[in-house]
């Protein structure tokens, strides 16, 4: 929801601050006062193109500024953190400066972004229905997205999406194999060589290290022995020569450990006796362990055999390292990409084979999809043609035709068209190109009304959005005028509506009025002003609106038309 828009030296208007209502806002003033660039400032802040000749005269910078709550729009929320953007408070700030020659800069909450980024954001957020945004509906990409929008089976479209990315995964697969069988070719050649001469060699995992070990303990083998015999001397005499009566270091350990159980007072000396037992324990062990490194024979090893396969590990590792697991990781992985590369006959058949399988899976779910649209379509153009009969459109009509076609593509294997007949005997004509700007206009503000109407019937809730109407009112009045300031307000129930209008029969129905006024300054230039009417001001704007006088007669018009402009 739009909360502020801020406006400084765009066009007429050197400074302006509005505060929509979360319902419905009327926007009025007489022609040429300068609604447009209201308009001119939210399409800037949703990314659109600028023009430095809309920069305010005498100003070196247009700038413009939106403040929108996003806490309940997902997808705005989804969209700013992919930016790498976290709201504040729920809110982002989204504007744009425009330098009266160069190029504008585009900010997200204070941080320069991509035009692109506010242009995502704000699709989330904003919907403009005027006369340079209804072409966008032309495009059967928006149609499609629209129509989707109001079938609401997400889980037909899921898997859809499924289907169709795992058909395309399959389609790329033999384009590799088919396009690229020369290269591929020489590719498999190579990974065959490599897995051969890999397997050949057959290394293990933590062989390096262990090889290198032993031949460090061959290498340093006399320099070993003479440590081992040295030390098990010292620990015990009797593993090194048959000399029982040496004294080591297990002997006078076991010594003291008697000598102070002899005193056979108890405390501390029984203590300490036990803790020479432990020690003369672990000595043991080490004597047991130290015992077994004598025993074995270093220099039966082959030290040129160790010092071969080292070598033919290295060769493997310069290629394929840096390690010895990388070698080992590489080749289990060559053996995949190899089933890939093959482009043999049998190979390509069995992929067409399956590739067969998931084009029907696609299909079938491409059908589902179709089925659910053609359903979605005959109810959506029944209850948008019985809504224009309210919008002063009597006879005119909405056909959505949902056509299958023989491919698929990532949206389905349909094509959707809106077409229109703006009056009795006219030809149905693509939407976009069978419609003036008011018509199409009050077309959108139909299909809003009925889309709005099927979530809250649904039991859902209407994505949250701010619909901004231009010109809907063109070539309105009277009784319909006050019917289409109806469905305005129906809409803003569920949303937040902005229109700019010219009539106080749609006027009437808004929450919040504000008025735009061209006037003089003092140096003689034009200067466009923006407005908050409540009360009694309000009701004289409407006078105006009404009579272009603020006589007793129309004073009192305004003030049972503003009594009278409220839902049921």
């Amino acid at each position: 929801m739009l909360e502020e828009l801020e406006i400084h030296n765009l066009g007429p208007i050197r400074s302006a601050l509005i505060a929509p209502a979360g319902g419905m806002t009327a926007i009025t003033g007489e022609t040429g006062a300068g609604k447009s660039m209201l308009l001119s400032a939210i399409r800037l802040i949703s990314g659109g193109p600028s023009d430095g000749g809309r920069v305010s005269v005498g100003a070196n910078e247009a700038w413009a500024q939106g403040v929108f709550e996003v806490a309940s729009s997902p997808a705005a929320v989804a969209a700013a953190h992919e930016a790498g953007f976290e709201p504040e408070d729920g809110e982002l700030f989204l504007s744009r400066k425009v330098p009266a020659s160069g190029r504008s800069r585009s900010m997200l909450s204070g941080r320069s972004v991509p035009r692109s980024v506010l242009g995502s954001i704000a699709a989330e957020l904003v919907t403009i229905h005027g006369q340079a945004d209804q072409l966008r509906i032309a495009s059967s990409v928006r149609q499609r997205e629209f129509l989707d929008r109001y079938a609401g089976d997400d889980v037909a479209l899921a898997a859809y999406g499924k289907a169709w990315n795992a058909l395309r995964a399959m389609d790329d697969r033999l384009e590799r194999l088919s396009s690229q069988e020369s290269s591929m070719r020489q590719q498999a050649d190579y990974l065959r060589e490599s897995i051969e001469r890999i397997n050949r060699i057959d290394p293990q995992p933590g062989e390096m290290a262990e090889l290198r070990a032993r031949r460090d303990r061959i290498e340093n083998a006399a320099e070993i022995a003479e440590g081992v015999n040295r030390a098990l001397s010292a620990l015990d005499a009797s593993q090194v020569v048959d000399d029982v009566e040496s004294s080591s270091a297990t002997d006078l350990i076991d010594r003291a450990s008697q000598a102070l159980r002899a005193i056979h007072v108890d405390g501390v000396f029984s203590e300490l006796a036990d803790r020479l037992d432990s020690i003369s324990t672990d000595l043991s062990d080490v004597v047991f362990t130290l015992s077994g490194e004598v025993d074995n024979d270093l220099g039966m090893e082959d030290l040129d055999a160790i010092n071969g396969r080292i070598h033919e590990l290295d060769e493997l590792v310069r290629r394929w390292g840096p390690e010895l697991s990388d070698v080992i990781a590489w080749r289990d992985q060559a053996v995949f990409d190899l089933e890939d590369l093959d482009a043999s006959p049998e190979k390509v058949g069995q992929l067409q084979e399956e590739r067969e399988k998931l084009f029907g899976e696609a299909l079938k779910a491409a059908r589902a999809v179709s089925k659910r649209r053609t359903a979605a379509a005959k109810e959506l153009a029944a209850k948008v043609t019985a809504e224009l009969e309210s919008l002063a459109m009597s006879g005119s009509k909405l056909e959505i035709r949902v056509s299958e076609r023989e491919h698929l593509d990532a949206s389905g294997a349909d094509d959707i068209d809106f077409l229109f007949t703006p009056f009795p005997g006219s030809p149905q004509m693509p939407m976009g190109k069978s419609a003036s700007g008011g018509e199409l206009s009050r077309l959108m503000l139909a299909l809003e009304l009925v889309a709005a109407e099927k979530h809250v019937v649904a039991g859902g809730s209407v994505p949250p959005m701010t619909f901004i109407f231009d010109e809907v009112d063109a070539g309105v009045g009277g009784k319909t005028a006050v019917e289409l300031g109806a469905r305005l307000a129906k809409l803003a129930q569920s949303a937040q509506v902005i229109v700019v209008t010219h009539l106080p029969q749609v006027a009437s129905w808004a929450d919040e009025q504000y008025v735009v006024a061209k006037g003089e300054t003092k140096d003689g230039s034009v200067e466009t002003t923006i407005k908050q009417v409540r009360g009694s001001d309000r009701v004289h704007e409407i006078a105006r609106m009404l009579s272009g006088s603020e006589s007793e007669a129309s004073l009192e018009h305004a003030e049972e038309l503003l009594k009278s402009s409220v839902l049921d």
